[in-house]
């Protein structure tokens, strides 16, 4: 119980640091969290490939989104900013831990990754600045919608790469 509340606090500290610092110092804390984890709660051998593999998928996803003009940050990469292919490595380092309880039944995973995706986004684009320029409810009924999807995926991913 303590190892999935310490990992809980330690993706909300990450999370904020990621947010609230965008490109910029602050995410060596957001670093260091990912490293305290895997040292202190689970391990590179045991989560590396879970962690890499969340990070391409999340990453391909929102730049994909990013290139429909679904999100539009600060800088002219195709690709998102460095603080939200973070985020996607620190919530890698829940789905073993203190999300496990989400990943069966799938449509409990649906429900939360719909709820807790769109919420997620909303917080961190008003947080860091992003803009959805399809309008906010509009964009986070999609981004519910594939979450709703993208979630049991990862939670999938997290047990067939456990295997």
């Amino acid at each position: 119980m303590l190892e999935r509340c310490a990992n809980a606090a330690l993706f909300q500290i990450g999370w904020l640091a990621c947010v609230l610092g965008g490109n910029s110092m602050w995410l060596l804390l957001a670093l260091a969290v990912l490293v305290i984890h895997l040292c202190w709660i689970s391990s590179w051998a045991a989560e590396g490939r879970l962690i890499l593999s969340v990070v391409v998928v999340g990453t391909a996803l929102d730049s994909i989104l990013r290139g429909l003009g679904v999100f539009r940050f600060d800088d002219l990469s195709p690709l998102i900013p460095l603080w939200l292919m973070l985020l996607w490595a620190l919530l890698a380092t829940t789905l073993r831990h203190c999300l496990q309880w989400s990943a069966r039944p799938w449509w409990l995973a649906s429900a939360l990754g719909a709820l807790g995706g769109a919420l997620s986004y909303y917080a961190g684009g008003r947080l860091a600045g992003v803009q959805f320029p399809y309008g906010e409810l509009p964009t986070l009924i999609a981004i519910g919608l594939i979450w709703a999807l993208v979630f049991p995926l990862l939670h999938t991913m997290a047990r067939r790469l456990s295997q």
